[in-house]
Parts: structure tokens; C-alpha cells; sequence
């Protein structure tokens, strides 16, 4: 059953997700956000592919 503390968490966190630019970036929030975008640039998407993850993962259920 949810607190008053958890609504009241809930309100604030909707507040802020419906004007994330009210909420503005730190300087090194910023410099990471563009580091990635230009690493993005750089080497494209990387990652694992959905069903390479899952893979293990399904062999270990019954």
C-alpha cells in the first residue's frame, strides 16, 4: 500500500517528467551527453542483439 512519502514522490517525479527542461543539465551532464553522441558518431550503435542476451538466459529455464 503506498505512503503519503511514496504519493508524494510520485507527484514529483511526474512534475518533472512532464518538463524535463525545467530540470536543466550540469555542465559535466552535458559534457558526457555530447561525449556519447560524438562516440555514437564515431562507431555507430553497439551493443548485444535482444535475442543474444535472452539466448543464455532461456537455456537455464526448464
Amino acid at each position: 500500500m503506498p505512503t503519503n512519502s511514496d504519493r508524494i514522490i510520485e507527484e514529483f517525479w511526474d512534475s518533472l517528467s512532464a518538463t524535463p527542461e525545467a530540470v536543466p543539465e550540469t555542465n559535466a551532464q552535458h559534457e558526457e551527453l555530447d561525449r556519447r553522441l560524438d562516440e555514437l558518431d564515431r562507431d555507430g550503435p553497439v551493443g548485444i542483439p535482444w535475442e543474444e542476451v535472452l539466448r543464455p538466459i532461456r537455456s537455464r529455464i526448464p
